[in-house]
């Protein structure tokens, strides 16, 4: 049975920042917030590489989704939380992708993180999104920063460990 739903490009805009840390790591993955752009990537590119995908959603029914097209397997871990404060990802990790809702918990999150990860990739990161996520308090926490700016809805590379400089090459 089909599942309908509504989407848009610009939910996959970040896709690029994915693929270029994707490149340039092994080791395991964090997802908070999964979607129809970056949880399909994410899995396969890590069943690939056999490397560990850990997506979290605080969304039931949108996690189940996934649960029931056979998102789960030795490399991907699904797990639901009510709240993302909640969330068990106090550990080093290659990549995190941080495109969770509430949108009010991106900033929370990302200073949980900001020492933990080699590449943190935010999305919906242009700053007439600022008054919703509110990067603008995560952005001194970290010594490099690249963004996708080529679509109309940004996505942000932040890190504290590589220089970002030659991220796109």
């Amino acid at each position: 049975m089909a599942t309908k739903m509504s989407v848009s490009g610009r939910y996959g805009t970040h896709l690029p920042c994915l693929i270029k840390a994707m490149e340039k790591t092994d080791g395991d993955v964090l997802e908070l917030g999964m979607g129809v752009f970056s949880t399909p990537y994410l899995h396969y590119q890590c069943m690939l590489s056999d490397r560990k995908l850990v997506s979290y959603e605080n969304y039931k029914d949108w996690m189940n989704f996934f649960v029931k097209y056979g998102y789960v397997n030795d490399n991907h871990e699904i797990n639901f939380v009510e709240k993302y404060a909640d969330a068990d990802i106090e550990k080093p990790w290659d990549l995190v992708l941080i495109d969770q809702t509430p949108d009010s918990s991106r900033a929370e999150e990302i200073k949980r993180l900001v020492n933990l990860a080699k590449y943190i990739v935010i999305h919906d990161s242009n700053g007439r999104y600022n008054k919703i996520y509110h990067y603008d308090t995560i952005y001194p926490l970290f010594k490099y920063r690249t963004i996708w700016d080529t679509d109309d809805n940004h996505a942000t590379v932040l890190s504290n460990s590589i220089d970002l400089e030659n991220f796109w090459k």
